[in-house]
């Protein structure tokens, strides 16, 4: 104690002129965001995502016949390319949202093919608004205006894809697109 009184921890308790506490603790949380970033993206991976069977054997299946899974030009998307928004908020926003999906695994909700083709419309849509909320923001991750040549698509493609008739419609990618990457419900 000092001559007011106080308490004044001694020296042993001190580290490069700081509290062992503080150390400790800003250790502790450096640790902390480690192990969260590293279960982000854990499970951010196809395989994190094709490892229950409900994914396995009915969305996947039906994702390998896709375009997206196997092109001329080899560029593979994985589901979460689409399915997992890139800016970190908007993924963490995501993965919470995600545990609705926990919770349908936990009560096998789809765990059939029957019962994943019954759920089928209710997913769609899901993700339908999702996305068109975003502005198909996860589309555009691969699939910018800006970069697309324009030239290259037929007739029809140039037509819908024209700057200005997409700004004039307020349409997004999912607005025609549905069924790219999975069968329609």
């Amino acid at each position: 104690m000092n001559r007011k009184g106080l308490w004044i921890p001694s020296k042993k308790w001190w580290l490069f002129g700081l509290p062992i506490g503080a150390l400790l603790a800003a250790l502790f949380g450096v640790m902390a965001w480690g192990a969260f970033n590293w279960t982000l993206e854990i499970t951010n991976t196809e395989e994190f995502c094709i490892s229950c069977h409900e994914m396995q054997d009915n969305a996947f299946q039906e994702y390998k016949t896709t375009i997206h899974y196997q092109n001329r030009v080899g560029v593979k998307a994985s589901c979460p390319d689409c399915h997992v928004p890139k800016p970190w908020i908007h993924k963490v926003v995501r993965k919470i949202e995600a545990s609705r999906e926990v919770w349908h695994k936990m009560l096998g909700t789809i765990d059939t093919p029957e019962k994943y083709n019954a759920h089928r419309e209710i997913m769609a849509e899901r993700v339908w608004s999702q996305m068109k909320a975003t502005d198909s923001r996860e589309c555009r991750n691969c699939h910018a205006f800006e970069t697309m040549d324009l030239s290259a698509q037929s007739k029809r493609a140039q037509k819908q894809h024209n700057p200005e008739r997409i700004a004039e419609s307020g349409d997004t990618c999912i607005d025609c697109h549905k069924g790219i990457a999975h069968h329609l419900p």
